[in-house]
This record gives C-alpha cells, structure tokens and sequence, in this order.
C-alpha cells in the first residue's frame, strides 16, 4: 500500500533569474522556498507524504466521539479505516454537524469548530453547513493560497507581481452567527480572517469585498479599484467577466489592459475557463497575461495548475488531506473506492476526502480524471449529479465544456453562457440533448454550430457517439438562443449571484430548462 512511483524534481528558480524580480517580489519568492521544497518532495515521494497525512487525521479522529463510535484506533490501517467509515455525502454528515451546531462540542474534530462555510451548490436547494478548523484554515486553504503564488513565481521569475495589488471578487454573505460559530460562503470566512500582513497587497477592503448584495459591491469595486495598480485578479471567470465589462463601462475604456496596465495573472477556480477563455484574452489583450486555474473549494483547497503549458493541476498532498476515489461508473458500489494509488489515467473518479475540518471519507461530489500518475495531476470533468445519461450516453461536463469550445472556435463564435438538458423519448419520437446557449458573438451559421458541437461530442465520448449513430437512440442536438443577460437574471431571481455559485452546465431533469423559459417568456 501507498507505493507510488517516484517523480522527477523541477529545477528550482536559479539566482540569475532571482535578480530580474523587483525587490519586493523577490522578498515574497524567497519566503516561499520552503513550501517549493515541501511541493517537490510530495511529487517525489507521493505515497509516504499521504501516509504522513493519513496518519495526522488519524490520531486527531481517535480522540472524537465520532472516531470512537466507529472504533478506529491510531494502529489500524487504511483496510480498517475504510470497513469503519463509510463514504458519506452531506445529507449523511448532516446529523452530526447539527450535533455540533447544537453544542456537543468536538464530535468530528479533536478541535473546535470555528467556521462554518455555508454552500448550496448547484445541486441542492437546502444550505450546506461545511465545518471549518483553525488546522483546516490554517494547512490547506492559506497553505493553498502561498502555493499558488510560489508556484507562479517559480514559473515566471520576471514577475513584478507584489509591485500592485490583487483584486479578489468573493462572495456575498458577510459572516453571520449560527449558534454562536460564524458562518458564510468561504470567501467570507477566507477575507475575514487574512492576516494583516496578506491584506497589504490585496483589493477591496474587507468593508467593500463582503457587501452582501453582488451588484452593489461590483460598483463600490469600481469605485475603489479602478484607479489601483492591480496586476492579479482571483475569482470565479463568469463574475469575474461580469465585474471587468462594467469596469470598461465605468471608465470608458475599450479593454482592460487600458485601465490596469501591469495586470500579469488571473488565478481562476470554481468552474471550467474553457468557455471565457477567449473573451478574457480579448478583454486583457496582454501578452504578459497568464492566467493559473485552482480547486479551492468550500471542503478544502485541492490542487494547482503548475505548469502554464499543461490545463491539468497538480494535486496538492500535504494539505491535511486524505484522498481516496470511486470511479463514476461505481457510485452504487462504495467499497470500491481506492486511495490515490489505486488511481488510474483515463477514468472519471468521484473524489472522496478524510480533513483536518473532521469531513471524513466525505464525497464532495466532483468527478476528476487523472491526466498523470507521475506526477498525480487533475482535471475536473464534472459532478456526480450533474451529467446526462438519459439514453446510457454518459455526457459529463467536460465533454460538453470542450465541445462547446471546439465549435465556438470552428464557427468565429463566443459563447457566454449555457446549459443542457435531455429531451425524453415518445411514442414516436428519439431523445435528444436541448442545449440553451447564450452568445457573447452568435455564429453566422447556427447549423454548422450545431454540426460542428455534435461532432466534438461524438469525437470525445464514444458512449454518446454510439448512441448517435444512425440516429439510434439520440437526434442531433437541438441549439436555442437565449437573450443576452438571461442567465445573469436567472442567478440574481435564485439568489445566487456572486461567490462559488455556479450556473449548472448539465442536468438530467428539465428543471432548470423550464425555468429559464419562464422567465424568457415573462421578460
């Protein structure tokens, strides 16, 4: 167990390199040196450092009334951990966080709970209550925020990143009291607790960044920030794009390398940059732009984009994080999940996590695909209950984030938003994919859009390419417009503007379809 093959270490930055950073910069990079070593050692010695992990958790969750419940001791193995606990999504965590809301004190955690990162998803209605610790906070997402910045600057030693400031868009709940623990999205928790010395460098100012209500914080944003030198932006790249066309409408400029001309990074999370890939690059028309995606999620911060020239992540291994995976075409089966060196290339895995934030072999509900297993390293290819398979076609957003892409290129178009749905079988008729877009730039010609995106899809999935074949069970798919700024309203009618919420790209019911008629019928 946890044999993992050995990695080739990267050359860290050299010191001719070092001396072409500003001071500051160069200050930061130099502080960073340590989280660069520890990086290349989990990539060396992957198995050891999860065993190191593994074994952390393990005696905090020995001194748990959970952890006694389930009889683990600090001597039993991963076999026993796993024939112990059973993976669990929240609605199966829930009882024992309401334990903890109640009062109890240290159920899941030898530690109190100090946040709670309150997160609905795209998936349910009902509000998530995810646990925060100091441990939590502290060895994963502030380690993960260090990582990303040692990480860039390892890649471009140039960078005069720390000569400016970061403008972050987080979310819209200001920390609120729920029995006595504070609680909102994590971006609140995350600029609530930012040691001042993090802060210097970093806009809006919390009193700005935590304004409830999105649109009123975009204008306080362009209010405050758009005479700043800011050179990184951080964020989700839907509201991100929301915020930098009404910078160009509050200043009157024509793109943002205009108004923020040292601009040098946009690190991205949340959802897929394929589709915003584009109009970004139009947008900040820089060729020293560089943009760095991060899975940072309200559970914990998960991995990097560590090579500019490769869209995978690296995952990141010494977070006070325990990783096991159960391959999508599995769910109904548990126990067949395996830890990270069970992993192959090529198969979509839902992601379970064991945390310092006492989530413990907890489903997150992504699926990920490993790209590499020399070194481990991500891409994220969807949601356990967000996919398609209403004719045994499997369609998960990564093929349908991809497809979208090929045939906006293929056809001159940009697309800015969009979702899908199924349309069941008849009597009489076959099923089909209804795909809602919204255009930025809609195609000259919408049927070889179509063309074209069911090409993609028949090229990147077979499953989807066999049941199209002959028209066997799938018709072509079927393209509708929306009006530009439906989605947006749609978000804002559903109270989900702004953070970590995220428009749901696939769906196997016509829920979200529907809605969005409505409301195009009602404009």
């Amino acid at each position: 167990m946890f044999q993992y093959g050995r990695l080739t270490r990267r050359e860290p930055t050299s010191t001719q390199n070092l001396k072409t950073m500003s001071l500051l910069t160069k200050a930061v990079s130099l502080t960073l040196g340590g989280r660069l070593r520890a990086i290349d050692r989990f990539m060396r010695e992957p198995a050891q450092v999860q065993r190191e992990q593994f074994d952390t958790l393990l005696r905090s969750l020995v001194r748990t009334p959970f952890g006694a419940a389930c009889g683990v001791t600090e001597r039993c193995g991963y076999g026993r951990f796993a024939e112990a606990i059973p993976v669990r999504e929240y609605d199966e965590l829930r009882p024992f966080v309401d334990r903890i809301r109640g009062g109890e004190g240290n159920i899941l955690w030898d530690a109190p709970t100090r946040w709670y990162a309150k997160s609905s998803g795209t998936t349910a209605e009902r509000s998530k209550y995810i646990p925060i610790t100091a441990a939590s906070l502290k060895h994963c997402h502030y380690r993960g925020a260090k990582d990303v910045m040692a990480l860039y600057l390892r890649n471009n030693p140039k960078s005069d990143i720390f000569a400016g400031k970061t403008m972050t868009l987080g979310g819209s709940r200001r920390l609120e009291s729920s029995d006595g623990v504070p609680t909102g999205d994590l971006s609140a928790i995350l600029i609530s607790n930012t040691p001042f010395y993090a802060s210097f460098n970093r806009t809006p100012p919390p009193s700005v960044a935590l304004i409830p209500e999105f649109e009123a914080k975009v204008e306080a944003i362009c209010r405050r920030c758009s005479r700043e030198r800011i050179t990184s932006l951080a964020g989700v790249p839907s509201w991100n794009l929301v915020l930098l066309n009404r910078i160009l409408e509050y200043t009157g400029k024509d793109n943002i390398s205009e108004v923020w001309p040292h601009m040098e990074l946009f690190m991205h999370g949340g959802v897929s940059f394929q589709p915003y890939r584009e109009i970004f690059r139009r947008l900040i028309p820089s060729d020293d732009m560089h943009y760095m995606e991060t899975y940072n999620a309200s559970e914990g911060f998960f991995s990097i984009q560590d090579d500019p020239a490769d869209d995978a992540m690296l995952l990141m291994l010494d977070y006070e994080i325990f990783y096991e995976f159960l391959p999508v075409a599995d769910l109904d089966t548990p126990e067949k999940a395996v830890p990270l060196e069970g992993v192959e290339k090529g198969v979509n895995y839902a992601m379970i996590i064991s945390t310092s934030g006492g989530l413990w072999r907890y489903m997150i509900g992504d699926t990920v695909m490993f790209t590499s297993t020399s070194p481990y390293k991500i891409k994220i290819t969807g949601r356990t209950k967000q996919y398609i398979n209403a004719f045994g076609e499997e369609l998960m957003v990564d093929n349908a984030e991809r497809a979208i892409g090929e045939a906006a290129r293929a056809t001159d178009a940009e697309v800015a938003e969009y979702t899908v749905a199924p349309v069941f079988m008849e009597a009489d008729t076959k099923g089909a994919h209804q795909w809602l877009v919204e255009f930025k730039r809609e195609p000259a010609d919408m049927a070889l859009f179509a063309a074209e995106l069911d090409g993609a899809l028949r090229r990147l999935n077979s499953d989807y390419d066999a049941k199209r074949s002959g028209d066997t069970t799938l018709y072509a798919p079927r393209i509708e417009t929306l009006p530009p700024g439906t989605f947006y309203r749609w978000m804002a009618s559903r109270g989900k503007l702004g953070g970590q919420n995220k428009i749901p790209r696939l769906s196997p019911s016509r829920d979200y379809v529907e809605a969005l008629h409505e409301m195009v019928r009602n404009s």
